[in-house]
């Protein structure tokens, strides 16, 4: 065992902090792979330079109304961090440059956000693409959300959400109880008004990750099983399915190295590494932004709080696209889940 794992491990809140989570994250050596950094130069990739951003990410806040077991974001309904007024209009600032052509609003649960709704309508004043990262059972949470399907229409948002199984047992084990069930209520509530059919102005698209400490499998052959069993079991029909690798951060870490999985699946990534997948990850055409406005390479790395550097400004406020572009991407060995096979998908990161 890593020398960084045993040490944690002798203490009550061994990964509470990032900075814990790096100590472990950074002892490859101990586990016996390389790094990330090495893997990348062996396929010709000195440095990760940005080509691009396309997308700016933004989570409005830690708060949701569940506590998922790989969730890397620590949500649930406990957090009290949330994006203020402010900060949105601080992104919408930003969001003026033509070059940013998609924004991907994630959370926690972001609806819950009480600016929400005046964010979703600024920021289609923008003409800008926009992905709304919604957990589905949001919808059914209380009576002020309920009409969360015709707002999404009215603004023609493209929903993304997670669905890590089409049975009840697995969904529930891994988003916990009762999750499934509102899950499949709400996606026929999306089906009805028109969602997943065939306006592609109403995307729903779902997002499978494993549920346990193994890669998923061959996203297309996921999709087409996905496909038949919902729609022979509820009649649902969707648009794309994006099976994604759960990275090596916050609860999923935790489970990794409780579990005792930790080393045996840092090898399986660095195994599955894919240099196609890497000269493409997602952190090379986005920017993510941190519920306080600070910004970060991705989501991933704003939950390990490694702000942006290299001369760039690390704060919406003073958002430069040109300084943005010109930094060096920082990396750790967590990026090895966005190069394991197909390599990272779904827009830029993870649903809700």
């Amino acid at each position: 065992m890593a020398l960084a794992t045993q040490s944690l491990k002798k203490t009550k809140h061994w990964l509470s902090t990032p900075e814990k989570q790096i100590e472990v994250l950074t002892d490859h050596e101990g586990i016996g792979i390389p790094s990330f950094k090495e893997k990348i130069g062996e396929a010709g990739i000195d440095v990760l330079k940005p080509v691009s951003i396309e997308v700016f990410q933004i989570n409005a806040g830690k708060m949701c109304n569940q506590v998922c077991q790989h969730c890397h974001v620590d949500a649930g309904p406990d957090r009290k961090e949330i994006m203020t007024r402010e900060t949105m209009q601080l992104c919408l600032n930003a969001l003026k440059d033509p070059q940013i052509t998609t924004v991907d609003l994630t959370g926690g649960a972001p609806e819950m956000n009480p600016e929400f709704r005046w964010f979703v309508e600024e920021l289609s004043k923008l003409g800008k693409h926009i992905i709304v990262r919604c957990n589905l059972t949001i919808i059914l949470a209380n009576p002020k959300y309920n009409d969360l399907p015709e707002f999404f229409k009215k603004h023609k948002i493209n929903v993304v959400s997670s669905l890590p199984s089409f049975t009840a047992r697995r969904t529930d084990a891994q988003r916990g109880e009762g999750v499934f069930e509102k899950s499949i209520k709400a996606l026929q509530m999306l089906n009805e008004i028109g969602y997943g059919k065939e306006d592609p102005e109403l995307k729903l698209d779902l997002v499978y990750n494993p549920s346990g400490a193994y890669l998923p499998d061959d996203q297309a052959v996921l999709q087409q099983e996905f496909e038949r069993k919902l729609k022979e079991s509820y009649d649902i029909t969707f648009n794309d399915l994006y099976a994604i690798t759960n990275l090596p951060v916050s609860r999923f870490l935790d489970y990794l190295i409780r579990s005792g999985n930790y080393e045996e699946y840092m090898v399986e990534l660095t195994n599955a590494f894919n240099p196609m997948a890497a000269s493409g990850v997602m952190c090379r055409s986005m920017v993510s932004v941190g519920w306080d406005g600070y910004l970060y390479d991705c989501d991933f790395n704003q939950m390990l709080e490694l702000k942006l550097t290299n001369g760039a400004p690390n704060h919406v406020s003073d958002f430069d696209y040109q300084k943005i572009m010109n930094r060096e991407i920082i990396i750790n060995q967590h990026c090895f889940g966005c190069t394991a096979g197909a390599g990272s998908s779904c827009g830029g990161t993870t649903a809700s």
